[in-house]
């Protein structure tokens, strides 16, 4: 299916956040690729859980909420078998749920800038599916981060464009990963990675492994690799805030999503949720605290070649670094928009970017979860409604 010109509406990302907005936008009796169009850099559906590592099991993610509709096709993630991996589980439910709705997303598109077109917004796209001649591309210090150096003769993909009264960004954070500095980090000899570069325990082989990182993920690492790697050594910057309950407490949750809420509406850098949420103690991390296996160090201060030294003098030896140490939202397509503050931020408000009326972001800040995403898909179709 070819990309419509112009449209009323354009979706960048088809994750929770973008399914959700696209969903209601069909409950206003607005039709794909005629009002509105969805955008997806990825393959296939499934949003970021489909770059998930596949030991990931959806009975040990983050829970799952359902998509708003999803209960007319049958389907929840209640119910879904908790053993299977959860990009399989999550990418089969919202292909599904693509297909039912009659969403008509296009992939894999990536777009690249969305400026200003007079009374429209332009965005500009681009084809990423395979290229008949191969690209080279050369791995950067961290994973995701990459040079592309082109081949003699290889065919340029021309750039597209469509032009749009309201654009809802809800590309998510996948795509931005976050690693603080720390000296030393050129001259460490093994492999640095991040979350989104993570893919098989096996990788890591009798392996001397430093994981860092105060959450969900660098726990499961641990977990993954305790009997994978010939050594582990886990670090964090602050204190873990364990929980002594089996799931994440509705009064945490509510203060870390205010927390969010408020730095987007003042247009700051989000803070960390899992900083003001606690990590809860499940059965499984429950034994690997009594085992002695899940007990974080203070942050080390700096790389070495084949080490990391912490601020008593002490080591620990390293062949590989996993920065398990969160994401950013991903906006720099927007960035011909001068949406972002001084501050480090977005200012956002009912999903709304403040500074420009015709953008929205769907799945930013407080909305940052499934349900959240979901909720927000709501409140954002409806502004648009309204404005239309």
């Amino acid at each position: 299916m070819s990309v419509p010109e112009r449209v009323r509406v354009a979706v960048i990302g088809a994750g929770q956040a973008g399914l959700s907005v696209a969903f209601y936008l069909r409950r206003f009796e607005l039709v794909a690729d005629e009002d509105f169009v969805v955008l997806d850099r990825a393959p296939g559906p499934g949003g970021a859980w489909q770059h998930r590592w596949s030991a990931l099991k959806l009975g040990t993610a983050h829970r799952v909420n359902d998509l708003p509709g999803m209960a007319e096709l049958g389907l929840s993630f209640d119910t879904a078998d908790r053993s299977l991996p959860a990009r399989e589980v999550v990418a089969d439910y919202y292909g599904r749920f693509e297909e039912h709705f009659q969403l008509n997303v296009h992939r894999p598109v990536g777009v690249r800038r969305v400026s200003n077109e007079g009374a429209d917004l332009l965005v500009e796209y681009e084809d990423l599916s395979p290229q008949p001649v191969e690209e080279q591309r050369v791995r950067g210090f961290f994973g995701r981060r990459r040079r592309t150096f082109e081949q003699p003769g290889r065919p340029v993909v021309p750039t597209s464009q469509l032009r749009a009264s309201f654009v809802v960004n809800a590309t998510g954070t996948w795509g931005s990963p976050f690693v603080p500095y720390y000296p030393g980090m050129t001259d460490f000899r093994g492999r640095h990675l991040h979350t989104s570069d993570y893919v098989d325990a096996e990788d890591f082989r009798d392996q001397h492994v430093v994981i860092v990182g105060g959450g969900t993920s660098a726990i499961g690492f641990m977990l993954e690799l305790e009997h994978v790697a010939a050594g582990l050594s886990w670090v964090s910057r602050r204190p873990i805030d364990w929980l002594d309950r089996q799931e994440l407490d509705l009064e945490g949750a509510s203060a870390a999503v205010a927390k969010q809420d408020e730095a987007a509406r003042s247009g700051r850098a989000l803070p960390s949720v899992v900083s003001g949420t606690g990590v809860p103690k499940s059965r499984r991390i429950a034994a690997g605290i009594e085992r002695g296996l899940l007990v974080a160090r203070p942050m080390f201060e700096r790389i070495e070649a084949d080490h990391v030294v912490f601020a008593d003098g002490s080591t620990a030896r390293a062949d590989a670094i996993i920065w398990a140490t969160g994401f950013r939202p991903e906006l720099r397509h927007l960035a011909p928009l001068r949406l972002r503050e001084k501050s480090g931020g977005v200012t956002v408000g009912q999903g709304a970017a403040w500074s420009d009326p015709r953008v929205f972001l769907a799945g930013y800040g407080p909305q940052a979860s499934t349900v959240g995403a979901a909720r927000a898909g709501r409140m954002i179709a409806r502004q648009i409604m309204a404005m239309l």
